[in-house]
């Protein structure tokens, strides 16, 4: 009796002890999950050149190296880069003057307003426009105030009221919204900058004679003077009177 109670002392030791190891043995194994795919690398060189009408934006990025600026935010960070680009008819609808007296610092503050250090999707705009002025990649005093006008994101900046008139890009980690005023912060211009003169008005055509042409006579019938006329009147005169001479002088006879 006694051998009996050890031996099932024993085999509920034993079972207790090679169960749970037996259960993990048994147990798929757990993998690690996989890493999130890198975002991918967007050239702002190439999306610029090919998205429109963007060549005098581009050229003053280059110019001033911004443009590196904004593609090491957009590739080596994670809070991407969001970037109102000018059409280039907004540029020229500015006198050439006010860009031209720019020093180099002025202008690559002007264009570094142009751009959050974040990307934002347009849904996300509605957001900014509660929270006042937003900072931009120039900081300091250079902000802008961006506001949802059902549906359409109004950017104001100094002496420019735009709007965001197409979506160019807009994945993670860059966006790129096209607008149609340049940025003019009062920090660089004291005045608002005089527009360039419009284009003059294409002259019309000449308006092209539709009088009706003056109706001709029988061809070979030249058309009576007026000499012609009164030579024919006196000649009948003439002759009139030496008739009525004739005749009275027959009655005397």
């Amino acid at each position: 009796m006694a051998l009996t109670t050890v031996l099932a002392v024993t085999t509920l030791l034993v079972l207790s002890v090679s169960t749970p190891a037996a259960a993990q043995a048994a147990s798929p194994p757990a993998f690690s999950p996989a890493p999130a795919p890198a975002p991918e690398f967007v050239n702002l060189t190439n999306l610029l050149t090919v998205a429109g009408p963007f060549h005098t934006f581009l050229n003053y990025l280059t110019q001033t190296q911004v443009l590196q600026t904004f593609q090491n935010q957009a590739n080596n960070t994670d809070q991407g880069v969001t970037i109102f680009v000018p059409k280039d008819s907004a540029f020229s609808a500015i006198k050439k003057p006010a860009f031209a007296n720019l020093t180099g610092d002025q202008l690559k503050s002007l264009l570094l307003l142009h751009a959050l250090p974040k990307y934002y999707s347009l849904a996300e705009f509605r957001n900014l426009s509660n929270l006042g002025p937003v900072s931009t990649f120039a900081g300091g005093q250079y902000t802008m105030n961006l506001t949802d006008d059902s549906g359409t994101i109004r950017l104001q900046s100094g002496w420019a009221n735009t709007k965001v008139t197409s979506s160019v890009w807009s994945a993670y980690p860059v966006a790129v919204y096209e607008v149609d005023r340049v940025l003019l912060p009062k920090a660089i211009f004291a005045v608002d900058p005089p527009l360039a003169p419009a284009p003059a008005p294409t002259p019309e055509a000449p308006v092209a004679d539709v009088s009706p042409a003056p109706s001709k006579g029988k061809v070979g019938a030249p058309k009576p003077s007026e000499d012609s006329t009164n030579s024919g009147c006196m000649a009948g005169g003439f002759g009139y009177m030496a008739l009525a001479i004739s005749g009275a002088l027959m009655i005397m006879l």
